[in-house]
C-alpha cells in the first residue's frame, strides 16, 4: 500500500500501518498518520484529508509557528490538541552549510527528549485512547519532531530499529516539493544549509543510539523519564496493533464460504443506504468460474484463524476498460467479515493485491464501482486511487445495464 497519501497542499502525509510490530502483530492501517502542516489544508484537499475518518490532531509546533502560519481547520468532528514538544528553537535553513546534518539533528533530538517529557507523554495519552479515532500528528515539515514522536510510537509497539530507520527516511520523498514551497515564500532564494528538509538515515541511527546509551533504550526512557508503564504500552498496543493477515490462493473447499461472505457484505451495504450489491445475486458457479479463469485470495486472522474476507484478481477485464492485455491488474469483489475482520482489513486486501500485480510486471491496479456509489468510491480514493473515467454501459449480474466509474492506481515494484 502506498504509505504517502497524496494531497495538492500537503507533501509528507503518510499512514504508519503495516509495519511489523510485537508478538506476530502489526500496526493497524488507517489508524495513525504522520505529516507535515495540517494548517495548508483547504479545498479538496480538506474533503480528502475528512474522507479519511480522522478524529484528532496533534500538532506539536510552537504556538507562535500556529500564530503564522495556520492550523487545522475546526470541525465539529475533530478534536485538536497542541503539545509543542520542542523548547530550544532554532533557524535551521539558517545554518552554516558545514553543520553535518546527522550529528546535529540527533543532538537536537536529544533536546527534545530532555524538554519535551510533559509533552511527549500527553500525545502518547492522546494516541492510545480508544475514543481519539484516526489520529494525524505533525509539525512544520512533517521530519523531526513528527519523526522523533513516530520513533517512540512505534518503538513502544514493538516495531523493530531498522524499520523506525526506514520510516524516517522516507520523507525524502517529499523533500524537493517541502524545498519547493520553502522556496517560493523566500523569492526563490534556497536555504543556506543543505540539509534543510533532508531525513538521512544516520539521524535515526544516531538518536536511537545516543537513547541507547543514555537511558538504556527507548523503552526505558519511555518507563524512567514519561512514567510509562506496562499497562500502558498495553493500551497502546491495544489501540494501534491487529493481527497479521494471511493470504491463501481459494480452492473448490471455499467457494460456499465465499458466496457467504458476498452476500453479506450485499447485506450490510443494503442495511447503510449503499447501493452497489444485492444478496443472492451471485452463486457458487460464478465463483467456480473464477477460480477457473483468475485468481481469488482469501484473508485470514493468522494462518489458522477465521476468514477475514476476500477479494478476486483479474487479468483483463475487457468488459470495463476494453482490450489492454498486460496493463494491469483488477481487484473485483472486495469483501470482508464484518463480524472477524479488525478495521483497515479491506485496505490490506488491497495493498496485498496491489503488490501481486506489481511483482507481475504490471505497474497499474485498476477498480470500479456503480456510479451512483459516492461512499465506495471516496473508500477508494483515501486509499491512493484516482477516477480516470466512466463505463457507462457495463452489463452484469447487478443490473442489464449500469454505469460504472473507473478508479486505477499506479504502483512500484
Amino acid at each position: 500500500m502506498r504509505r504517502h497519501i497524496p494531497f495538492a497542499r500537503l507533501h509528507n502525509f503518510r499512514d504508519l500501518g503495516g509495519y511489523p510490530a510485537a508478538g506476530g502483530q502489526v500496526v493497524r492501517w488507517g489508524r495513525l498518520y504522520r505529516s507535515d502542516s495540517l494548517g495548508k489544508l483547504a479545498g479538496e484537499d480538506w474533503d480528502r484529508f475528512r474522507a479519511l475518518g480522522v478524529g484528532t490532531v496533534i500538532d506539536l509546533r510552537y504556538p507562535w509557528e500556529i500564530d503564522a502560519k495556520g492550523r487545522v481547520p475546526e470541525h465539529p468532528g475533530l478534536t485538536y490538541h497542541n503539545l509543542s514538544i520542542e523548547h530550544r528553537p532554532y533557524d535551521q535553513p539558517s545554518l552554516d552549510p558545514t553543520v553535518e546534518t546527522g550529528p546535529f539533528l540527533a543532538e537536537r533530538f536529544m533536546e527534545v527528549a530532555q524538554d519535551g517529557v510533559k509533552e511527549l507523554r500527553q500525545a502518547l495519552d492522546v494516541i492510545a485512547a480508544p475514543d481519539a479515532g484516526p489520529v494525524v500528528f505533525h509539525c512544520a515539515s512533517g521530519k523531526d519532531r513528527t519523526g522523533q514522536l513516530a520513533a517512540l510510537v512505534l518503538a513502544l509497539l514493538g516495531v523493530p530499529e531498522e524499520v523506525i530507520v526506514e520510516d524516517f527516511t522516507l520523507t525524502e520523498l517529499a523533500t524537493e516539493r517541502l524545498l519547493a514551497d520553502w522556496r517560493a515564500e523566500h523569492g526563490g532564494a534556497s536555504p543556506r544549509w543543505p540539509g534543510y528538509g533532508r531525513a538521512p538515515a544516520d539521524v535515526m541511527r544516531l538518536f536511537l543510539d545516543a537513547m541507547a546509551r543514555t537511558y538504556g533504550s527507548v523503552q526505558a526512557y519511555a518507563a524512567d523519564q514519561l512514567g510509562v508503564d506496562a499497562e500502558e504500552v498495553a493500551a497502546l498496543r491495544r489501540a494501534l496493533l491487529e493481527p497479521a493477515l494471511t493470504f491463501r490462493r481459494a480452492a473448490e473447499a471455499d467457494v460456499a464460504v465465499l458466496v457467504g461472505l458476498r452476500d453479506a457484505a450485499a447485506r450490510w451495504q443494503i442495511a447503510r443506504g449503499i447501493d452497489q450489491w444485492q444478496p443472492g445475486e451471485l452463486g457458487e458457479d460464478h465463483f467456480r468460474a473464477r477460480l477457473a479463469d483468475g485468481e481469488v485470495w482469501i484473508a485470514t486472522l493468522g494462518p489458522d484463524g477465521p476468514v477475514a474476507g476476500a477479494w478476486e484478481l483479474w487479468w483483463q477485464d475487457p468488459a470495463a476498460w476494453g482490450d489492454a492485455p498486460g496493463a494491469a491488474g483488477y481487484v473485483h469483489r472486495l469483501m470482508t467479515d464484518r463480524t472477524t475482520a479488525p478495521p483497515g482489513t479491506g485496505r490490506r486486501m488491497l495493498a496485498e493485491a496491489e503488490r501481486r500485480i506489481a511483482a507481475s510486471g504490471r505497474d497499474l491496479c485498476r477498480l470500479d464501482c456503480l456510479a451512483t456509489n459516492p461512499v465506495l468510491r471516496a473508500y477508494y480514493e483515501a486509499a491512493g486511487y484516482e477516477v480516470v473515467g466512466e463505463q457507462s454501459a457495463k452489463s452484469g449480474a447487478r443490473k442489464a445495464v449500469y454505469a460504472v466509474t473507473l478508479l486505477e492506481k499506479r504502483l512500484t515494484a
